[in-house]
């Protein structure tokens, strides 16, 4: 246990200095394209590179599950629901030819595969003996998984929006409207961040928290990067819609 909670406390120290150097180097994928991030691969492979590592992961976790970790498996389920359609579906609608730097895939697939380590280590085997008794009863679990679904539910909506910004052939860049995007300019990363807020709650647990935080930490920087971006490329057609660049009203 002394173990685990060494490797959190060195990962949200990590999660911490990740969080600081975002704010001076963009991470440099999607819209932030930058090739001194690697040669180029298609966006699609770097997708499943990144994101499956993580699905994976926490099947094998599964498969160690003893009688009696019912809750577990739930939770490791919503787990699995995200990292299945970020794995297999998401790649498959995206529209185009965009590429991807091979180092934010093997960077991406480094932490995606420890973090579902350190949460299917929790959930099956360094949680307390009986902490999860009774879990379906608790407020806790119901208001994590009202608060995942929603977030899941704008994540989707909103990478739905973006995806259909242009019509085939059109390479052109524009500014997602409709949504959460009526309140922050980064409204998948608000919805992801929602997500795993709600995973956390519904789990009570640290390792869900250090997901938190490092999905604040990388995206909150990007979502500051990339409103940036649209203030350069958009100008008053952008800043006159007022919006915050996150967390709605807030940042």
């Amino acid at each position: 246990m002394s173990t685990y909670n060494t490797l959190l406390l060195a990962m949200a120290l990590l999660g911490a200095i990740v969080f600081v150097a975002l704010y001076f180097v963009e991470a440099g994928y999607g819209y932030l394209f930058n090739r001194k991030y690697g040669f180029p691969i298609p966006n699609k492979a770097g997708w499943v590179l990144m994101e499956a590592p993580a699905f994976l992961t926490m099947a094998a976790w599964c498969t160690t599950a003893q009688p009696g970790q019912t809750p577990q498996l739930v939770l490791a389920g919503l787990f699995l629901l995200h990292y299945f359609q970020r794995s297999f579906l998401f790649p498959l609608l995206m529209r185009g030819k965009s590429q991807m730097p091979v180092g934010i895939a093997l960077m991406g697939l480094l932490f995606n595969g420890i973090n579902a380590s350190l949460i299917g280590a929790w959930l099956f085997r360094v949680a307390p003996d009986g902490y999860y008794a009774g879990w379906f009863a608790r407020p806790c679990f119901w208001a994590g998984v009202l608060l995942f679904f929603a977030g899941m539910a704008i994540n989707l909506h909103s990478d739905y929006i973006v995806r259909h910004l242009r019509k085939p052939g059109d390479t052109r860049h524009y500014i997602p409207r409709g949504g959460m995007f009526r309140y922050v300019s980064s409204a998948n990363y608000f919805g992801e961040v929602l997500e795993w807020t709600g995973f956390a709650v519904a789990s009570w647990s640290t390792a869900g928290l250090l997901f938190v935080w490092w999905t604040f930490a990388n995206l909150a920087p990007r979502s500051a990067s990339l409103y940036r971006r649209y203030e350069k490329e958009f100008g008053a057609e952008f800043t006159s819609l007022g919006r915050k660049r996150i967390i709605p009203f807030i940042y």
